[in-house]
């Protein structure tokens, strides 16, 4: 998704996210997949967007609830979790909110499904 479809105190609040987060692209991230690499992914869009495609083997924690069901799916502080969504923009809002709930070792997927699919990755449906 382009930058230029969202708004600017929006933009500023990712960058500001961004500046305290770690991120993968979608290659590295298909890479972890394809070594066999433990560690969470999780899909924080909406249950629409999920429902429609999603990672293989991913966990469905959508933004609004995943800072109050993230200590039950994944109690692991030090778990290693890649979170992405459309393009990057709400995992790394929630990479930045997990950070600060004291987990270790979260990454935001730069680029999102968008860039997943772009790469012509696979996905799955519901």
């Amino acid at each position: 998704m382009d930058d230029h479809t969202h708004g600017a105190r929006f933009l500023r609040l990712v960058n500001d996210a961004k500046t305290r987060v770690r991120q993968n692209d979608v290659v590295a991230v298909k890479a972890m997949l394809d070594e066999g690499r433990q560690f969470r992914l999780v899909d924080v869009r909406e249950e629409s967007e999920w429902k429609a495609d999603h990672l293989p083997g991913a966990l469905h924690l959508g933004k609004g609830i995943l800072e109050r069901d993230i200590e039950r799916a994944i109690p692991e502080l030090d778990a290693v979790i890649v979170l992405y969504c459309g393009g990057g923009y709400r995992s790394a809002l929630a990479a930045d909110n997990l950070r600060k709930m004291g987990y270790t070792d979260v990454w935001s997927m730069d680029g999102g499904i968008h860039g997943w699919r772009d790469a012509r990755y696979p996905t799955v449906a519901d």
